[in-house]
């Protein structure tokens, strides 16, 4: 895989600092049962890391200490680590929300039969992957048959009450097939949701919009057919200064499978500080800190949260939407 920090180091981008802290987005481990080409944590069946029972103790501390309000799920596939369960249930029993960003399939994996019982029964948030609604196209990109298992997946959450009004939440994710921005986030779900309840007779509340990052994988890909300059240009003549406001890193803390902690889930995966510089803290060390004002890690892939309506692991950022 071509390593792409070199690149985005080089590459400068606007000084940002944390502001007060409200989720914890923790990685449970980089083992999921899809390989996706886009996939930033370049997760996979063979990836064996997982976060140990001692360090979601030290989460679930952290949590205490902080007051944190959301706890977001991810890995991999967060619902193959063995503690998932616990760590959720934990994180219910402290009053936090609990987002688990879920890739559908994993739903129909050996002993995980009662897994969608298991979130709706304690008001899990699921934030699920699925980049288009024809099944072409989700299979290019995910695997032959992630679509229609998707599918089978989004209506039995649909019977369980998500994604409809008054239900519990039910998001989806598109994230684009290639190096271009990703489209108005509205309009596509507009069609997503008419294409959805017309064709397979699914509902669901919100359509993320993500764009991709040149990092891992695609910015592997990127590099081997030699379009990594043009989509970095592409996201840099895109960037919108009013979408500094709203990204995620200022009120996000990302915390890797080893427990240790970054300013977001790209600068984790990039190997980039908190803040910067030196080395990266463990969650341990930062249970009685105050992180509002301290300097966020910045290079060149932060242009892919600002770039066009923006983008955040809660979508298109508002500020961007509301610009003509």
């Amino acid at each position: 895989m071509h390593p792409t920090l070199p690149l985005l180091a080089a590459t400068p981008f606007f000084p940002l600092r944390r502001g007060r802290l409200e989720t914890l987005q923790v990685n449970l481990g980089y083992r999921c049962n899809q390989a996706c080409v886009h996939c930033h944590v370049a997760a996979s069946p063979k990836r064996t890391e997982e976060m140990s029972r001692a360090m979601v103790e030290t989460v679930l501390a952290f949590m205490r200490a902080q007051d944190i309000a959301c706890l977001d799920l991810t890995g991999g596939a967060p619902e193959l680590n063995p503690h998932f369960r616990y760590l959720l249930e934990s994180a219910r029993g402290l009053g936090a929300r609990v987002i688990d960003r879920c890739n559908l399939t994993v739903l129909e994996e050996p002993g995980q039969e009662d897994l969608a019982d298991f979130l709706a029964g304690h008001g899990v948030e699921i934030v699920a992957s699925l980049p288009c609604y024809l099944e072409d196209n989700v299979d290019r990109q995910r695997g032959q048959g992630v679509f229609a298992a998707s599918i089978r997946a989004l209506r039995r959450l649909n019977a369980l009450g998500y994604g409809r009004e008054g239900g519990l939440s039910l998001h989806l994710v598109f994230n684009p097939q290639g190096p271009v921005l990703p489209p108005p986030q509205r309009a596509l779900e507009a069609a997503y949701k008419r294409e959805f309840a017309a064709r397979y007779g699914i509902v669901f509340n919100r359509l993320y919009t993500l764009a991709n990052m040149p990092i891992q994988r695609f910015g592997s890909q990127l590099l081997s057919q030699g379009r990594f300059d043009a989509y970095l240009a592409l996201l840099q003549g895109a960037h919108r200064d009013a979408n500094l406001e709203g990204v995620m890193c200022r009120s996000t803390l990302s915390v890797d499978w080893q427990g240790y902690a970054y300013d977001c889930d790209f600068n984790q995966m990039l190997g980039i500080p908190l803040g910067g510089g030196g080395e990266p803290p463990r969650l341990a060390d930062l249970l009685r800190e105050d992180l509002a004002g301290r300097p966020i890690g910045v290079a060149g892939h932060c242009y892919g949260c600002t770039a066009g309506q923006g983008s955040s692991c809660q979508g298109a950022l508002k500020t961007a939407e509301a610009q003509p």
